[in-house]
């Protein structure tokens, strides 16, 4: 079903419509089924999709096994493991003027036929691991990957109708044209992955149906440094995290936020680090990748008179290459700071105190992500009570999203909803209150 054209959505959907009206995609032995034939894809073509990533994004086989292969074997592995179990119905106390033989229960109903739409910075993974949520919980899908990792895409439009079941799972390449007609269709649910405008523009068609959304987006998530923290580990950790898939993640610490004297300190940290990451010329490092394309490496270079390069910022169009950059001296106000980066510069912006970038955080849109590294516990419990975010990690950043019995998913303007684990069983299942009280 790869070779759809954009003038049949409406074919496309009508026919997965009625494979999940036939019962067909309800039976757990078909779901699991799906999940085993997904993960056969993976371990058989791994090698397929990471070089097609290498394509589009200049990624390593390392980190295209680690972050988007192996990450998405895993979630079907926990979701193999525990899915009889999450499925299960769940009985409910009933109140004592129903009588004493009266039941209640909830269970999860499939919902239907579901839109996954992906972005282009994790292309495999955030396809794959809502798509097979979805099937978990017994949907028809359709998947749109990303127009902008042409690569990938053709690869996920060849293989999956290899593997998965073609009367239930449809594959739509495409741009704009093929999206926007999509939209126009009645689906069940979508889930969409990007930025904040499509998603915008994802949840006004879905409302024409009143069908319900996950939007999962970014923003700009702060790492706080506290006074007192080893900045050597800090330093490190930042570095690996910012600059994973050349700073194209959504859950990337966009800037960090310290104190001055703290600030000062880190500049040689963050130089030691990114050598010790990258060498002396991480352009020549297989470990780090480029920018997607010519329009977002023009939007990155711009941001780069933002504060006083600590270390980093060469650029090299034809390469699509922006080096690994830190920017000390950074004005709140500047460019950098306007928007989410989604690149690998890295702003050091400064506070007064504890006090201050709490304030700071709570003025702006609640980021996807808060770090925050620091050995005190009342910093730590104020961080947690005070500020909002889609996620809080302490002394680590990203790690939350490997963490399959966490939801995750944004707040505000980072998104609605969440997934992962049972979590994703929630999202594309309806939880059906059930009563029976015998007729006798």
């Amino acid at each position: 079903m790869n070779d759809r054209t954009p003038e049949q959505p409406a074919e496309i959907v009508a026919q997965l419509r009625a494979t999940f009206r036939s019962g067909r995609t309800q039976p757990v032995e078909w779901r699991v089924t799906q999940l085993r034939r997904l993960r056969r894809l993976l371990t058989e073509h791994g090698g397929d999709l990471a070089e097609a990533l290498h394509t589009d994004l200049g990624k390593s086989t390392t980190e295209a096994f680690r972050t988007e292969v192996d990450f998405t074997i895993r979630e079907i592995d926990h979701t193999l493991e525990h899915l009889d179990a999450w499925l299960r119905p769940e009985p409910a106390p009933v109140p004592g003027h129903l009588g004493d033989d009266a039941r209640a229960w909830t269970r999860f109903d499939a919902l239907g036929v579901v839109l996954v739409i992906a972005p282009w910075n994790y292309p495999v993974q955030l396809l794959l691991t809502p798509m097979l949520g979805a099937l978990a919980s017994g949907n028809a899908v359709v998947v749109k990957p990303s127009e902008l990792a042409p690569a990938t895409s053709a690869a996920i439009a060849r293989l999956l109708p290899r593997y998965l079941d073609t009367s239930a799972v449809a594959v739509v390449e495409g741009a704009i044209p093929e999206t926007t007609a999509l939209l126009a269709e009645r689906f069940d649910h979508i889930f969409y992955t990007g930025n904040g405008a499509v998603g915008r523009i994802v949840m006004r068609a879905a409302a024409e149906h009143l069908t319900p959304v996950t939007l999962e987006l970014g923003g700009k998530s702060p790492a706080f440094v506290d006074r007192g923290a080893d900045l050597n580990v800090v330093a490190d950790r930042l570095v690996r995290g910012k600059f994973l898939n050349a700073g194209q993640t959504c859950v990337a610490p966009d800037y960090v936020l310290t104190d001055p004297e703290t600030a000062r300190a880190l500049e040689s940290e963050f130089v030691r680090a990114v050598e010790a990451l990258f060498g002396a010329e991480p352009k020549e490092s297989d470990a780090f990748g480029r920018i997607i394309n010519e329009r977002h490496f023009d939007r990155l270079s711009a941001l780069l008179d933002s504060g006083r390069s600590v270390t980093g910022g060469a650029t090299d169009r034809a390469a699509k290459y922006i080096a690994p950059t830190v920017l000390a001296d950074v004005d709140p106000a500047s460019p950098v700071m306007r928007e989410e980066i989604f690149g690998p510069i890295l702003p050091i912006v400064t506070v007064a105190d504890l006090d201050e970038a709490i304030a700071f955080i709570n003025d702006r849109d609640k980021p996807l992500a808060l770090y925050a590294f620091t050995e005190s516990d009342t910093t730590r419990e104020r961080l947690a009570a005070e500020t909002s975010s889609g996620g809080l990690g302490f002394g680590l950043p990203l790690a939350h999203l490997t963490v399959s019995d966490l939801p995750f998913g944004g707040v505000g303007e980072s998104g609605m909803g969440s997934y992962h684990g049972r979590y994703s069983i929630e999202t594309f299942s309806h939880r059906k209150s059930v009563l029976e009280k015998p007729l006798g």
